[in-house]
C-alpha cells in the first residue's frame, strides 16, 4: 500500500507531461507567422532559425535569428557574394524573405510573390511557399524564371523563440519590428 502511495504521484506527473506533449504536437497554425527551422536542401541538416512576420504592408518577411553550427562545418558570417544591399552583411540578423503573400483568397495556405536569398551564394531567387494543414511546415520552391527550373526547401517550425547564449527554444516574445535591408 505505501509503495502504491509513493508511486502515484510520480504517475500522474508522467501522464500530465505526456498530455501536454500530445497537445503541443496536435497544435495546429493558420498563418507563416513565427520561428521556422531551415533545412539545407543538399545535406539535409538543419541550417538556421527565421522568424517570419508581417510587415507593415500586410506582406511576409523572414529574417534570420539564429545560425545552427553542424558538425564539422563552420558557418559562414556574412553575406557571400551578395548584391546590394545585402553586399558583406551578417548573415545573423539578415532579411532573406521578402514580400511573401496570400494571393489565392480561397486558399490561404499558399503564398506567392516573394523573393529570397541564399546568402551562402548571393543568389536571390523567386519563391512561392505553401504552408501544410497543421501549419508545422513550409514547403518553398524557390526558382528564376520559371517554378520547373529551382530548388525545393522545407522549413519545419518551432514552437519558440531560441535564446542567444544557448540555442534552445524558448516560449515566443512579442515579434520586434524588423529593419527593412
Amino acid at each position: 500500500m505505501s509503495m502504491i502511495r509513493f508511486l502515484a504521484p510520480a504517475v500522474l506527473a508522467s501522464l500530465s507531461l505526456i498530455a501536454s506533449g500530445a497537445a503541443l504536437a496536435s497544435k495546429t497554425y493558420d498563418t507563416v507567422d513565427g520561428y521556422w527551422r531551415t533545412i539545407d536542401d543538399k545535406t539535409g541538416f538543419a541550417k538556421a532559425i527565421v522568424q517570419v512576420s508581417k510587415d507593415s504592408e500586410g506582406n511576409y518577411q523572414g529574417t534570420i535569428v539564429k545560425i545552427i553550427p553542424r558538425p564539422n562545418y563552420t558557418p559562414r558570417e556574412f553575406c557571400q557574394n551578395c548584391p546590394a544591399p545585402y553586399t558583406n552583411k551578417p548573415i545573423l540578423g539578415l532579411k532573406i524573405l521578402n514580400h511573401l503573400q496570400q494571393t489565392d483568397k480561397a486558399n490561404a495556405r499558399v503564398l506567392t510573390g516573394a523573393e529570397i536569398l541564399d546568402p551562402l551564394n548571393g543568389h536571390i531567387y523567386k519563391c512561392k511557399a505553401k504552408l501544410s494543414e497543421d501549419g508545422r511546415r513550409l514547403q518553398i520552391r524557390a526558382y528564376i524564371g520559371t517554378p520547373i527550373i529551382g530548388r525545393s526547401l522545407i522549413w519545419l517550425r518551432e514552437d519558440g523563440a531560441p535564446t542567444a547564449a544557448t540555442g534552445a527554444i524558448t516560449a515566443p516574445a512579442a515579434h520586434p519590428a524588423t529593419e527593412n535591408h
